[in-house]
């Protein structure tokens, strides 16, 4: 190692002026030791930042995987929230933009965690609940056939008891008596077993409806009630399995980290419960309407581009707008707007390649916003 710094110090020394050490990768100056570290010089502080940038980004990527592994079925919103974040910081990373990035990964990962716990607290009463059916059950079973098991004991130690008689009479009687009680009581086992069936049957049905629910209540945005990241995706991927036309439009709130700040996170689930109630009314029975995450919002439209862009214009006029905040007799006003990322899909393409790009198209246009401050929000169209 000590003689590998020493060739790359040599060969860097020619130009380093009159310190006469040389940079080497940051990487490569890490291992160091403290007798090498006099023989290079540190790197810049353009190449800290830019080293240390990179590994929080690969931090985001690894916290995103862990998500995935810890809870696949909710892993997957948390691993696209902080990969956008880590693309974000990719193009532009000032220190402002690196501040807002922390607030949003502490707001992913505390939505995540409160919706896995959730979900998997509700997965554990399930499971509790359908064990123990299947416990009485069989508990029931077991005492059904003790029962049974001490009539047929009776009925052999009368078969037996008949051996010993002599009068033919008597032991026809005898016989005809115990094959009445043995038909009655196989009768009643028959019927015991169909009514066991039957309310099992019944309880299966029931636990099934129970999960059906749970699976639901994991693809719901415990908040607003629309479709969370998870609902929105399945029913993505049944169109293009379908291979129905639709498109995806993509809306990023502008200034919802300023009500936050001004007027407190209560106000802001306020008005996202708001929005989303204007998204939900101003969309189609058909169409379907989620919170992607934070401030982010997706709905899915049924058609061509073309009817897309007409419902989005009408999006425009009756979703944004005015907001009052509920918080007192005379709660604040506040106007809110939206980039918007308008897709449709194409033939062949991914559910991660459509979203991808009507992502793309939205940030694109949150850039624009941001150089013309006031202008009017429209959606671009690919």
């Amino acid at each position: 190692m000590y003689r590998h710094v020493a060739r790359e110090a040599r060969r860097y020394d020619t130009g380093c002026g009159r310190e006469g050490r040389a940079v080497i990768s940051i990487k490569r100056y890490l291992d160091l030791d403290e007798s090498q570290l006099s023989r290079v010089r540190p790197p810049a502080t353009e190449e800290l930042a830019a080293s240390m940038l990179e590994a929080y980004r690969a931090a985001l990527g690894a916290m995103g995987n862990c998500g995935l592994r810890a809870c696949p079925p909710l892993g997957p919103g948390l691993q696209n929230s902080l990969m956008r974040l880590a693309e974000c910081l990719a193009k532009t990373a000032t220190p402002p933009l690196v501040k807002q990035t922390e607030g949003q990964v502490e707001q992913q990962l505390q939505e995540w965690g409160e919706h896995t716990a959730e979900y998997f607290q509700q997965r554990t009463g399930d499971v509790k609940e359908i064990l123990m059916t299947l416990v009485h059950a069989a508990e029931s079973v077991a005492e059904r056939d003790k029962r049974y098991t001490a009539q047929f004991g009776e009925f052999t130690k009368r078969l037996q008891a008949l051996v010993n008689l002599e009068d033919l009479p008597q032991i026809r009687a005898a016989i005809v008596r115990g094959a009445k009680e043995l038909k009655t009581c196989v009768d009643k086992m028959e019927q015991d077993g169909r009514e066991s069936v039957a309310a099992l049957r019944t309880q299966v049905s029931t636990y099934q409806t129970k999960l059906e629910e749970a699976e639901q209540r994991a693809s719901r945005d415990a908040l607003t009630g629309l479709d969370n990241r998870q609902g929105v995706e399945i029913k993505l991927q049944r169109r293009i399995d379908a291979t129905r036309p639709f498109c995806v439009v993509m809306l990023d709130l502008n200034g919802f980290k300023k009500v936050n700040d001004t007027h407190g996170h209560e106000a802001g689930d306020d008005l996202l419960k708001q929005f989303s109630t204007e998204l939900r009314s101003a969309s189609r029975a058909t169409d379907e309407v989620g919170r992607w995450g934070g401030d982010e919002f997706i709905v899915i439209l049924d058609g061509n581009i073309a009817e897309a862009q007409s419902h989005v214009e009408r999006m425009q006029k009756w979703v944004f707008g005015s907001y009052t905040l509920n918080l007192g007799a005379e709660g604040p006003k506040v106007e809110m707007t939206a980039a918007i990322g308008l897709v449709q899909w194409q033939s062949e393409e991914t559910l991660r390649q459509v979203l991808a790009r009507a992502d793309a198209l939205m940030y694109k246009q949150k850039a624009e916003m941001h150089k013309q401050q006031g202008s009017t929000t429209g959606a671009r169209v690919n």
